[in-house]
């Protein structure tokens, strides 16, 4: 294989989701395919307020980007200085000079270089030895399918439909850390999350999923929220109560967190007897669905 012999897709490709396969898919019948991607967000760079919580860390979107067909996954770290690239000097540097690009594939709403100036007609006009494939955004149910319209719906609690458009239950990843102990007291010991600032959280409410960690894979039911059961102001919390298992020493171990389907509403109960009623009751619906 020549050296320009190199087809290449270019995103953000948070979630590698529905639409971003389909842009792997096409880019694979040109031959090689390399997916040019970028880190940080770029609303970061231009609106920090505005940069949206992530669906992926940066390794498991590389990973993922691989699994699904790309031959080879190159980051480029954005920057002010990177932004401020004109479209001709990003074509020239990048898919020219560094990824020998063939053909290139890209969404019809990608833009590139300083203020946004690049887009589809310009890599078409740009004659620099590469064809271009622009595809339209992909439909569900009659709206296209982004990585923003799936925040909304994760965030909404909507984590089946989100599933959907990714193709794979919407996770979360992140260290078991020590927590109020308090389903510990109460016969539900739950492994709670830490998670970092960018992460896309489901809406409050209790879960059926699995817990990945140490190797093993647990049904579990995860709540999310506040406890407002319990008197005191806490934080939001994410936990999960692996069905069934006593005794796991989870802590400081990294876990994923797979969301499968909502069971309910987070509610506050007139004290403790009826909140462990419910607790059974989510645990039944939680293992029914994940176990039948």
């Amino acid at each position: 294989m020549s050296q320009r012999e190199t087809a290449v897709i270019i995103g953000i490709f948070d979630g590698v989701h529905r639409g971003h396969q389909e842009l792997i898919a096409l880019a694979k019948e040109h031959g090689h395919t390399t997916a040019l991607t970028f880190y940080p967000h770029p609303t970061s760079v231009f609106a920090p307020e505005r940069t949206p919580s992530q669906l992926l860390p940066l390794a498991d979107r590389v990973e993922l980007l691989k699994e699904h067909g790309a031959d080879d996954v190159v980051v480029i770290d954005f920057t002010k200085e990177f932004a401020a690239l004109p479209p001709e000097e990003f074509i020239d540097q990048i898919l020219v000079d560094r990824l020998h690009a063939s053909h290139v594939v890209i969404g019809a709403n990608f833009t590139f270089g300083h203020k946004a100036a690049g887009n589809a007609e310009s890599l078409k006009k740009a004659n620099k030895g590469f064809d271009v494939t622009v595809v339209s955004l992909e439909e569900n149910r009659g709206a296209p399918i982004s990585s923003t319209r799936i925040r909304h719906l994760i965030v909404d609690g909507d984590v089946e439909r989100a599933a959907e458009l990714l193709t794979r239950p919407h996770y979360l990843v992140g260290p078991v850390v020590h927590g109020e102990k308090r389903g510990r007291e109460i016969g539900y010991p739950t492994a709670n999350i830490g998670l970092d600032s960018w992460a896309t959280i489901p809406a409050d409410g209790i879960y059926a999923g699995w817990l990945n960690v140490g190797g093993e894979r647990y049904a579990s039911a995860i709540s999310i929220g506040t406890n407002p059961t319990f008197p005191g102001v806490r934080g939001r919390q994410v936990e999960a109560y692996a069905l069934d298992k006593t005794g796991l020493d989870l802590y400081d171990q990294d876990a994923k967190l797979e969301f499968i389907s909502r069971l309910r509403d987070t509610v506050k109960f007139d004290g403790l007897d009826p909140l462990l009623v419910q607790m059974a009751k989510d645990c039944d619906a939680a293992r029914t669905i994940l176990l039948g």
